[in-house]
């Protein structure tokens, strides 16, 4: 089989065998997997994060994590399972255009499930400030006065960055310096906002230093701007947004600065395919290297959100693979 033919694999785990399997028992109920996977993830901080992110994503449609808690209420791990799943359901609130009502009401008892893991919780543990700054993107927070959620509008550390929650970013960096997935929060709450993404990003990625997940903030944002282009219908064309000198100058620092220098498995793969997709776009050098890095764990996201008006489930598949072998077979011939 040729590099070409390499089958995809779209799994949230990734090639996190550990956490597939942890996923495959809550989707039945099952929650002791999780519990030792969170034992043996231990205060690697970044790994706790990340996977507990995607356990969430999944516990959240199951009863798993409620009947770990009913089981071991004072768990610390089981507490803060309990802050993701509510977490999440508060994010799931607003995509399904619950009112403004209901996602205050979701997000206050996510809100307290937080307050009651960290009476509990190793207090350098930065999960719970990460569940605090990402119910910050429902509008039903952001939407209120400014005094009635204080900690949404510190002011910004420079007058280049835009206001946004800085106390609560802080919060998370204090205890785990440049956490993914605080700094993808705070982006997230920007683009929820409609305004500051593209500043922030770019503000975030000019003070990075050589290895920071930073560098890589810009091609989310990016990506985040086409995507609304392409909806409302105002967009000149693909290549003319992607052929700007600084879409190539923020993909081929990444390239340079992140991807060349941290170690494979601490690159998040969702991290690559956005590298892979702005390099392809662009036609910066280095994809064909960032999709050798990725194989076939290919992710949705940028692919699927990127592909035009194609109605067709599997369209962002091909996208994704002919934007790979023409990086290789470009590679091949020298260009």
């Amino acid at each position: 089989m040729s590099r070409n033919d390499m089958p995809l694999i779209i799994h949230p785990a990734g090639r996190d065998e550990e956490l597939g399997r942890a996923l495959a028992d809550l989707r039945v109920d099952r929650w002791l997997s999780t519990r030792e996977l969170l034992l043996k993830t231990g205060r690697d901080w970044a790994l706790r994060t990340a996977r507990s992110q995607v356990l969430g994503a999944v516990a959240v449609h199951s009863g798993a994590i409620r009947a770990w808690c009913e089981e071991e209420p004072g768990s610390p791990d089981a507490l803060m399972m309990s802050a993701r799943v509510m977490t999440q359901r508060a994010l799931l609130s607003v995509r399904s255009g619950a009112s403004l009502r209901q996602q205050a009401r979701i997000s206050d008892l996510a809100r307290q499930a937080c307050w009651r893991g960290m009476a509990r919780a190793d207090p350098y543990d930065p999960v719970f400030h990460v569940c605090l700054l990402a119910l910050a993107q429902v509008a039903s927070e952001w939407r209120l006065p400014d005094r009635q959620r204080p900690e949404l509008y510190g002011e910004p550390p420079e007058s280049l960055a835009p206001w946004g929650p800085w106390p609560l970013l802080w919060e998370v960096l204090r205890r785990h310096p440049d956490n993914r997935e605080a700094l993808h929060r705070m982006l997230q709450y920007f683009h929820a906002r409609g305004a500051g993404g593209i500043e922030f990003a770019q503000w975030e990625a000019s003070r990075a230093e050589v290895g920071s997940v930073r560098l890589t903030l810009p091609l989310y944002a990016l990506a985040e701007s086409y995507r609304r282009q392409l909806a409302q219908g105002v967009l000149v064309s693909k290549f003319v947004f992607w052929a700007r000198g600084t879409v190539r100058y923020h993909a081929e620092r990444a390239v340079r600065d992140w991807f060349d220098v941290v170690e494979p498995a601490e690159r998040s793969l969702l991290d690559l395919n956005h590298l892979a997709y702005v390099l392809s776009a662009s036609g910066g050098q280095g994809a064909d290297r960032v999709f050798t890095a990725i194989g076939p764990y290919a992710t949705t996201a940028p692919w699927k959100q990127l592909q035009g008006d194609s109605f067709r489930r599997d369209a962002w598949q091909e996208d994704f693979l002919r934007a790979r072998a023409y990086a290789w077979e470009r590679k091949r011939r020298g260009r």
